[in-house]
């Protein structure tokens, strides 16, 4: 499969690179992307909800009224849950909602979202990006050459850049990663993925694992 090598004013440099048929050409697997956006969604979570049960109520531990002949159901404490103000029953703790994924399962997701994007036609490749200084203006001018100024797009650098990744910051619908970030959960997330030359052969080397 072979797709066109972009400039950054999106006009085309005349060259092209070959997709590897093995990650973008596959047949995508739904579940093994549903297993990975949920761990992606269970990993966001703080999972610092607390509510306070009987033990940790402040309040009276004497017996409120006599066991019997009151005509009511006996009661003890008034930090019981049944009284207002009493603690919870069974209330939520602290807890940690993160849960293992094989690692095949989340290559195989990230080719199958891949493959997704190149059925939608959703993918570009972008020689590599490089900028002087953070200007968010150059990253605006960026996606308005390609045709991506009203779209929700991610764009995969090689490495590291500052530059380019604080040019992006102030874009509520642009989003910068580097390819050993990049996860199943982003690539469905963005309208288009935008795919840096030197990106393309990195991201290859790392699903063929």
């Amino acid at each position: 499969m072979e797709l066109a090598v972009y400039k950054h004013n999106g006009e085309e440099t005349g060259r092209s690179v070959s997709l590897s048929d093995e990650i973008f050409a596959i047949e995508p697997n739904d579940h093994a992307i549903y297993l990975a956006v949920k761990q992606y969604m269970a990993n966001q979570r703080q999972g610092t909800h607390k509510a306070k049960e009987r033990n940790e109520i402040s309040g009276s531990t004497r017996k409120i009224k006599k066991q019997k002949g009151t005509g009511g159901a006996r009661a003890g404490s008034i930090k019981s849950p049944v009284f207002r103000g009493g603690g919870r029953v069974f209330g939520p703790k602290p807890r940690d909602y993160s849960f293992k994924l094989n690692k095949k399962v989340k290559n195989l997701a990230r080719k199958s979202a891949l493959a997704y994007k190149i059925k939608d036609n959703s993918l570009t490749i972008l020689e590599n990006v490089e900028f002087d200084a953070p200007k968010t203006k150059n990253f605006i001018s960026l996606l308005a050459g390609l045709s991506l100024d009203n779209k929700k797009t991610l764009l995969v650098l090689p490495e590291n850049n500052k530059n380019v990744y604080l040019s992006s910051r102030n874009l509520p619908k642009a989003k910068v990663v580097t390819v050993d970030d990049v996860n199943t959960y982003q690539v469905l997330d963005a309208d288009n993925l935008v795919l840096c030359e030197g990106a393309l052969s990195k991201l290859e080397t790392l699903l063929s694992k």
